[in-house]
């Protein structure tokens, strides 16, 4: 019998992919706190996932292996965030309270997953063993 990651895993490594994204742009802001007319971008976590999904599961064949992968679903995750304070005359957006608890938030929630994966890695591979190390 053959074993279906795609059904053992679910959507957590998609999930990590786009934490990972997402931890990509909210270091960006950060990094751009003091820069001026700098805008705070986020990731639309659901937006990313349900691309995923659809990249899954409408990516086009390739009929030669010279031919591009091509995927149907658009890839608007990034946006702009509607800044949580006034405009402090430099035309930067950053709240870096905001950024430092979001790349908690997101760490948290990449972790989780990753544990997630551990788990089930590990339960397949007793089912593989027969349950011995």
């Amino acid at each position: 019998m053959a074993i279906s990651f795609e059904k053992a895993f679910g959507m957590h490594p998609e999930a990590m992919l786009v934490r990972d994204r997402r931890a990509q742009v909210l270091a960006e802001n950060i990094a751009n706190a003091d820069t001026p007319g700098y805008k705070a971008k986020d990731v639309d976590f659901q937006q990313a996932l349900n691309n995923a999904k659809a990249r899954q599961s409408g990516a086009m064949a390739r009929t030669h292996e010279k031919h591009f992968h091509i995927s149907t679903a658009a890839r608007h995750e990034t946006q702009f965030r509607n800044p949580d304070q006034p405009d402090t005359g430099d035309g930067n957006s950053v709240d870096i309270h905001r950024e430092r608890n979001a790349v908690m938030q997101n760490s948290l929630e990449y972790q989780t997953s990753m544990s997630f994966l551990n788990s089930r890695i590990s339960g397949l591979k007793k089912a593989i063993t027969g349950g011995g190390q």
